[in-house]
């Protein structure tokens, strides 16, 4: 297939392009990104040189751009992972970028599938839609959704976007709806990556409210194949929930990244919690294990300690992010273009 793979530079994104290219021999990748402040083309060094890789720098939120794109290229299918999708931001900085990006970025891209008559397309989304689960209780894919932040706002917009076009225009497409990520490659103003840079900084650790949310976290590269395996078996206008079950609380994640690094406790400091701070989340699973076959095939523990070597070994990429050098890499390569 010929595959159109939006926010291809960010992490999730291009943790996929590299799962294509390595499994699927016979596939094309044609990555769209922004290069917005978290997309960064040094997650794909290396593949650059693969003849079946090409970047296309457009912005999804320009109708001209996105149409550009699809009539340069047949695509089979597009994967959209494009997204502004950091909580914090969406709460302080405000929505405005969020409800672009995710619903008006996502209706231009869904327009010009449709009028390019594209295979299928794939919608990524997040367990962030469902809002908290309360007690023992695990999100389904009947699960209503109720997002309680403007992030998980706009990609629940972005959604149902998608899920339109499938009942009213016969778009072919499902949805995948995944919990929270973690590996290589992730920018470091999320959880587990913030906590490794700023306990090898000797740096506190901030920790919201009493640390006691609990995500379930899957390993990028067991989200990849998952996100892989809907795209070529999943059913036309299914969502399909992607997660490892396996709940941990956020302090306790912390409280293992010090132990791994031999790092003191002592760094951890409790801040003032953030507005609309879900409580819990956790994915039932048992659809696209019982329909498609897919399982994790790493344990959580396997994939932090995976995790926390790769960010141990590639130190220089994530300081050149935290010291903003990494952009110097866009402005040279877009210098004469």
């Amino acid at each position: 297939m010929i595959l159109l793979v939006t926010g291809g530079a960010g992490f999730i994104g291009s943790n996929f392009i590299r799962h294509v290219l390595a499994a699927r021999p016979g596939d094309q990748v044609v990555n769209l990104d922004a290069l917005t402040y978290a997309g960064n083309l040094e997650n794909l060094v290396g593949v650059e040189k693969d003849p079946r890789y090409s970047f296309v720098r457009a912005d999804i939120t320009d109708k001209a751009q996105v149409n550009a794109v699809f009539k340069a290229h047949k695509f089979d299918a597009v994967v959209h992972f494009a997204a502004e999708s950091h909580v914090d931001r969406s709460i302080h900085l405000g929505p405005e970028a969020f409800i672009r990006t995710n619903i008006l970025g996502t209706q231009f891209l869904v327009s010009a599938a449709l009028e390019h008559r594209v295979a299928r397309f794939l919608q990524v989304s997040t367990d962030e839609v469902y809002g908290s689960v309360e007690g023992e209780g695990r999100f389904t894919e009947l699960t209503p959704v109720q997002p309680n932040n403007p992030y998980a706002a706009t990609k629940a917009g972005s959604d149902f976007i998608v899920r339109a076009a499938f009942k009213a225009h016969g778009l072919d497409a499902v949805t995948t709806r995944c919990s929270n990520n973690f590996g290589p490659y992730q920018f470091p103003e999320k959880l587990i990556p913030l906590m490794i840079a700023n306990a090898l900084e000797d740096k506190p650790l901030p920790v919201y409210g009493d640390g006691m949310q609990v995500r379930d976290w899957i390993f990028v590269e067991d989200h990849c194949r998952a996100v892989d395996l809907v795209l070529r078996k999943g059913r036309a206008g299914e969502v399909y929930n992607i997660g490892a079950m396996h709940d941990v609380p956020n302090l306790d994640v912390v409280r293992l990244i010090l132990r791994h690094l031999g790092k003191p406790e002592s760094l951890i400091k409790f801040v003032n919690d953030r507005p609309g701070h879900d409580r819990r989340y956790a994915i039932d699973a048992r659809k696209i294990r019982g329909e498609l076959g897919w399982t994790p095939a790493y344990s959580f523990d396997q994939a932090l300690k995976t995790t926390i070597e790769w960010y141990l070994a590639n130190r220089q990429w994530w300081e050149r992010i935290r010291s903003g050098e990494y952009r110097s890499y866009y402005q040279r390569m877009y210098a004469n273009r």
